[in-house]
């Protein structure tokens, strides 16, 4: 594995890990991004912040580096609607500056492309 490819798989466990962590420290924030057609929000944020802690670790265990991958994406799919819903509401979040919204669309197939270079190809 290149250096590059390390510096790039323990940035990600740290990125997925801190973000997890953040969903028990800060949950109101990701409760108010929620979309309303889905139910019990909390539940779901507590939920998206185990798995992103827990398939981040396992970016760590080479057994476990493609499920981790996997489980990653879905995690990154997953949580897209909430991201969309804030995109078309943004008026609801005014702390929030409008360009992060629609910075985040793009990025979140940023984060599914870093993801699969990491855990799922050979280079």
């Amino acid at each position: 594995m290149n250096s590059l490819k390390i510096i790039l798989k323990y940035l990600l466990v740290f990125f997925f890990v801190a973000a997890g962590v953040n969903h028990f420290v800060n949950p109101d924030f990701y409760i108010r991004i929620m979309p309303p057609y889905l139910p019990w929000h909390r539940e779901l944020v507590y939920l998206s912040g185990v798995f992103e802690i827990v398939f981040g670790l396992l970016v760590l265990v080479p057994r476990y580096l493609r499920m981790a991958g996997w489980g990653l994406i879905v995690v990154l799919i997953a949580v897209y609607p909430a991201n969309i819903h804030m995109a078309l509401n943004s008026h609801l979040y005014p702390d929030v500056p409008v360009a992060f919204h629609y910075i985040r669309l793009p990025l979140q197939f940023v984060f599914i492309a870093w993801v699969w270079w990491v855990c799922m190809s050979k280079k």
